[in-house]
């Protein structure tokens, strides 16, 4: 079974997934809705401006998407794509309730032989437990009957270049090999790395998951290593350099916070789907324990090295670089900079947050905290890089040295300037 040319995509959440899929179908000729509840997003798409800035206004405004709010278009398409947010609660508990939102207007609006997929995270089941009889409930009619459901979780990476829609494999899970293939015929058309057809949709919920719990692992271990060579005076870089000489050794990861939608948040929805069905994953568990402890890690050695200064703490006031949970992207609201943020403000240190990348007023209103609209660092007593923009990596040091108060602290999380050149230009640097 193909898609045919004329067939219309509805992308379901206009977030940097969603609309970078409506945009993607738009340019292999299918005709697109990109539906939202937020009008004014949606009011600016129309317009040919990206809210979010990843996909680009020029792709926005070349494109013939449909942009809207009224829920009724979801009725002209034949795919339906479910990209919403699938968050943790304070409790780190799964919070599925855009996806019951979005399932419910889905089901309210559905017309007979159209296929739903969800490319939301989530953990094994959610598919067929919660977004199918979510639908089936909202309106009158029947999966496997009346409509298909179809799970691909989403694989996109904001700020990565080579790791754009078309570039990465996609994974598709149906409840019958002819969905499934259908599904993955309409990738096709946009996925130029191919499909890989999973055999059921919880082996494709699973496998997101896992994708990030892995991450998170393994990051972890690199951040207790980061930790225990901290209290054995020895240089984290220069151990996984030496250990790195190995033929199997990976040495793609590195200690600092782990931020973002996924990393931080998956693990604890595969925890939770085992833990449902008793088994408590503990490594998994542990791994999340370590890489929050990060920003209280990180805080100590700023202390320490305020300390070594010469400084009193309750007189310090630190210009930490970079609120965005990576580089060279604009979402603040999932960074761990505002843990750390937190932790250094216990100390009654003073911060001010500089991001070239982010709104100024999602950074006050997020981190509570004041925020320099324009890179300024005169007269503070140090800075604290959380975040490699590209941007901070041009920073001359002997100028920031210069505007800086005396013997001003560096603390570089990301590890982008060169530690003896930031010496010798008078910093007390350090690093994870």
């Amino acid at each position: 079974m193909t898609s045919p040319a004329d067939d219309v995509v509805c992308v379901v959440g206009l977030g940097f997934v969603g609309l970078e899929l409506a945009v993607a179908f738009d340019e292999a000729g299918k005709g697109v809705v990109g539906y939202d509840i937020d009008t004014q997003k949606v009011n600016k798409l129309a317009d040919g401006t990206d809210p979010i800035d990843e996909v680009g206004d020029h792709r926005v405004a070349t494109s013939d998407v449909h942009y809207t709010d009224d829920p009724t278009s979801i009725g002209d398409a034949d795919y339906v794509l479910i990209t919403v947010p699938t968050p943790v609660d304070d409790l780190g508990t799964p919070d599925l309730d855009a996806v019951e939102s979005a399932s419910r207007t889905v089901g309210r609006n559905l017309n007979p032989d159209t296929t739903v997929v969800l490319e939301s995270t989530v953990y094994p089941g959610v598919t067929r437990t919660v977004m199918v009889p979510t639908i089936e409930a909202a309106g009158d009619l029947t999966a496997g009957e009346e409509f298909e459901v179809a799970y691909s979780p989403e694989r996109l990476s904001p700020g990565i270049g080579g790791r754009t829609l078309e570039a990465v494999t996609k994974v598709v899970g149906a409840g019958s090999d002819s969905v499934r293939d259908d599904v993955a015929s309409l990738y096709e058309e946009v996925v130029d790395a191919g499909v890989y057809r999973a055999p059921d949709v919880e082996t494709a919920e699973a496998s997101k998951v896992i994708e990030n719990v892995q991450r998170d692992i393994n990051i972890a271990l690199i951040n207790e290593l980061a930790m225990a060579c901290d209290h054995m005076d020895l240089e984290t870089e220069e151990v996984l350099d030496a250990a790195g000489t190995k033929w199997n050794f990976h040495d793609e990861y590195e200690p600092g916070l782990v931020g973002g939608h996924c990393i931080p948040v998956d693990p604890l929805y595969l925890a939770h789907r085992s833990e449902k069905s008793g088994f408590s994953p503990k490594l998994i568990h542990q791994g999340r324990e370590i890489n929050e402890h990060v920003p209280r890690h990180v805080t100590r050695r700023l202390v320490r090295a305020l300390n070594e200064s010469g400084r009193v703490l309750q007189d310090s006031e630190i210009l930490v670089l970079g609120t965005s949970y990576k580089a060279n992207v604009s979402d603040v609201t999932s960074s761990e900079t505002k843990a750390l943020v937190e932790e250094i403000r216990s100390y009654d240190i003073d911060v001010t947050c500089f991001d070239p990348h982010t709104d100024t007023g999602t950074e006050r209103t997020h981190l509570d905290v004041d925020v320099a609209a324009e890179f300024d660092p005169a007269g503070y007593d140090g800075v604290l890089v959380a975040t490699a923009h590209d941007e901070f990596a041009d920073v001359e040091l002997a100028t920031l040295a210069d505007q800086l108060a005396s013997e001003p602290i560096l603390l570089d999380l990301p590890g982008i300037y060169d530690g003896d050149v930031a010496s010798s230009q008078g910093f007390v640097y350090d690093k994870l």
